[in-house]
């Protein structure tokens, strides 16, 4: 799962993204903070920001709550069951589909045996485009509406890069590891994502070719923030 990114500056996200959203965000993204999202509005889009991990339906508080009242992860929604989870289940056949804005995104790669944070920009040096679902929440304490959202994520056991991230677990074999992935989206494909039915969204749920990606360990200015508690 992913669970920090880069958001893109100002000027790339008005350049990629078609405006500059009202209200404030981090540049450098982790669960419970709040970034930038495009989502269908009318026949169009719209950038919004809200906060990255879904409120699920009936949730006491902006802290992603579950039915037994324990907290939850939220900020990755796995594609095989979103549509049966209690918690994406509503956006998802709603046609709720969002796409993240991300300039790089950082898992942690074990390749070596020990777990080294890696990023992952695009080879053409544009922003991503990930695929995620989004929802809203409404803090019945003083009525404000809190846009959220979460990534969606799929298998990717058997890409030759993409494998290598997140602890294996000793007692599955290499294709049945379950190692997850982000599902970037070409800009070209972003309305269909946005606007079309949901079996057209969901053929776009593919792994992407190494070749799309400039990947190395994370530098030293890259500060990763911990969660909100």
């Amino acid at each position: 799962m992913c669970v920090f990114y880069d958001v893109p500056g100002r000027e790339q996200l008005a350049l990629h993204f078609g405006a500059v959203p009202e209200g404030e965000w981090r540049d450098k993204m982790s669960p419970l903070y709040r970034g930038p999202f495009l989502r269908a509005k009318g026949a169009g889009r719209a950038l919004v920001v809200g906060q990255w991990g879904m409120v699920p339906p009936n949730s006491p508080t902006h802290i992603p709550t579950g039915q037994d009242g324990k907290r939850l992860s939220t900020v990755n929604a796995r594609r095989e069951g979103m549509a049966r989870s209690w918690t994406y289940g509503g956006p998802w056949r709603k046609g709720q589909r969002c796409i993240i804005a991300a300039q790089s995104y950082v898992e942690p790669y074990w390749g070596t045996g020990r777990h080294i944070a890696w990023q992952f920009s695009r080879a053409d040096g544009a922003p991503w485009g990930l695929a995620g679902l989004w929802s809203e929440w409404t803090d019945p304490a003083t009525g404000e509406v809190l846009p959220s959202y979460t990534m969606v994520t799929q298998n990717c056991d058997d890409h030759p890069l993409l494998k290598l991230m997140h602890r294996p677990d000793p007692k599955r074999p290499p294709h049945l590891q379950d190692k997850r992935t982000v599902v970037p989206l070409e800009k070209g494909d972003w309305d269909t994502w946005l606007h079309a039915t949901a079996a057209e969204a969901e053929a776009l749920i593919q792994v992407p070719g190494i070749e799309l990606f400039v990947h190395g360990p994370v530098d030293n200015t890259h500060q990763i923030l911990l969660p909100v508690s």
